[in-house]
Formats: C-alpha cells, structure tokens, sequence
C-alpha cells in the first residue's frame, strides 16, 4: 500500500452478506487522498461471496479479515474496535456507502485540534439510492452537549472518525446494553468532556437499498411514524445507556456532567426527580419533536 502522508487512519469494516456493493466501497476507502490508509474488515457470517470478495483483496496485499459468528453490527463493530492494533486514527466503515475522496482528509485535519484530548470527527450523510443518485436527506443541527446526547440519538457511525485516546478509553469497558456502536461512543464522548466535531458537509454517499442492516429514510410521513414505532416498543435505552456511562467511566467524568447522570438516573425513583428532568435546561435537544417524545416517556417512567 502507497503512503501518502503520515496521517495513519484504520479503518473498520463489519461486513454481512455484502457481495453487491462491497468492492465499490472498498475501492473508495482505497483511494483516499492524503492519508495513509488500513482496512480491518470482520465479517459477521456470511453466507454469499463476502468472504470471496475479501479474500481477493487480501492476497492483493490491500487489507486484513476475520470471520466470526453473527452477533449483528453493534457488537461486530465493537469487535474490530477491541481487537484492532494502535493507529494513530480511526473510523467506522459500512459495507455499501462510497467516500468521496477527502472524506479521510478533512476529518483528520479537525481532529489535529483536538491536541492530546480524546477526539471524534461526523458529519452529515448524503443520501443515495443504490445506483449513487443523490436523493432528499435528513439534516441534523444537534447543539452537541452532553445533556442533549443523553436524549438525542443521531450520530451516524459510518461518518465517525476518532483518535487513538478516544478508542483507548472505549476499550476499557464493555456495557451490559448495547443499542448501536456508534451512539455508545458518541455518549462516552460527550460524557468525559472531550473534543467533538459535527461537519455540516457530507463526504459519504449513503447508500439506501433493500438490504440494508441499518438504514436511514427521509420524509415527514416516515420520520414521524418511526418515531411513534419507537415510542411505543421503548425498552428504556436512555437510561440503560446513562446507566452504563456513570457504572463504565464513572471515575473520569467531570463533576458536572457526573450530576447530570444522577438526575438523569435518579427520575427512576419518584414523579418529582422526573419531573426534575423535564425542567432541566441541560437536558435539551435540537430535534423538537423528539424533546417531545422525550418528556412523554420520561412522564411515564419509560425513558
């Protein structure tokens, strides 16, 4: 593999039956401008040519797999992030968008403020249908506080670029709940007070398809019948994750964000500590309509 600079970036690749469009996306990640590029891909137990595309580009001495049982996505993706060696920079990697060349690029280039502090670089997401044709996306303005993470879960994990300081505190514990990968780390972020970076400019296409694992979808009609689906199946991911957070790394976040967690935790035990939770000006989110949702489910005891 050509190094272009020294910028080191490994990126992780959990691929499930991915045949279709997995060689344009490899070749994308390949043929990133200036940085110098890893690709660590484990396949979740695929059943089609996967492991045959994988191979191929194996033995042309191009990236590194492993195989292991089907334990979905977030827990693949933790996977590789466990087991992968020391770089300099990460990133997260689906098996069927495409990066624009400077996707790599740009993010570290944010990252290098970060200094020595953890740090994690996202960015919006371009929609595409399956032939790359640009379609209507969703866009987000989050205010990226730690208070509005406990609420708001929209980070992508496929814009996701982070440092080697932020992967070493992640690595030091393993949560008894799991909802996605990327929301787990996100939280770990904001939750310990280090450098985050949103780009309001997408540098990855997307791909939405019949066979997505995970998937994103625009309109007014889809967005708020989601929602309602969430709200009435909620498994109270807000607080097992807060949970996690203060029982994982309750030892190295600030004193403020650590009482924000208590609160949090706390509406559990009466009306009035809920009632606390709605009133806390911390405990906001750029999306209007899930703040609503959110106190809903907080009145009832179901956040």
């Amino acid at each position: 593999m050509r190094i272009k600079q020294d910028k080191n970036v490994l990126v992780l690749m959990s691929t499930y039956n991915g045949e279709l469009y997995l060689r344009q996306q490899i070749d994308s990640i390949l043929h990133q401008e200036g940085v110098n590029v890893s690709l660590l891909v484990r396949d979740d137990g695929s059943s089609d040519s996967t492991l045959i595309i994988l191979d191929e580009y194996k033995r042309a001495g191009v990236l590194d797999y492993y195989c292991g049982n089907n334990i979905g996505p977030q827990r693949s993706f933790m996977h590789l992030l466990q087991n992968a060696p020391d770089c300099d920079f990460y990133a997260f990697a689906d098996q069927d968008d495409y990066w624009l060349p400077e996707k790599l690029s740009v993010a570290i280039d944010k990252l290098n403020e970060a200094d020595k502090k953890p740090g994690l670089y996202f960015c919006q997401t371009q929609l595409v249908n399956q032939n790359l044709k640009k379609l209507d996306s969703v866009i987000i303005n989050p205010f990226l506080t730690f208070g509005e993470s406990l609420i708001y879960k929209f980070i992508g994990g496929c814009t996701m670029v982070f440092n080697r300081q932020l992967r070493d505190i992640v690595g030091t514990a393993e949560p008894s709940y799991l909802r996605m990968h990327d929301i787990w780390i996100y939280s770990i972020i904001q939750a310990v007070g280090g450098f985050v970076f949103f780009d309001k400019k997408s540098y990855i296409l997307y791909r939405q398809h019949e066979g997505n694992v995970v998937g994103q979808k625009n309109g007014a009609f889809f967005i708020w019948k989601q929602r309602f689906e969430r709200f009435l199946r909620t498994k109270e991911d807000r607080f097992k994750q807060a949970r996690d957070l203060i029982s994982c790394y309750g030892n190295i976040i600030p004193e403020k964000n650590k009482q924000l967690l208590i609160l949090f935790l706390n509406g559990k035990e009466s009306f009035v500590n809920r009632i606390k939770i709605i009133f806390n000006k911390k405990l906001r989110c750029a999306d209007k309509s899930t703040q609503f949702f959110f106190w809903i489910n907080v009145l009832l005891n179901r956040y």
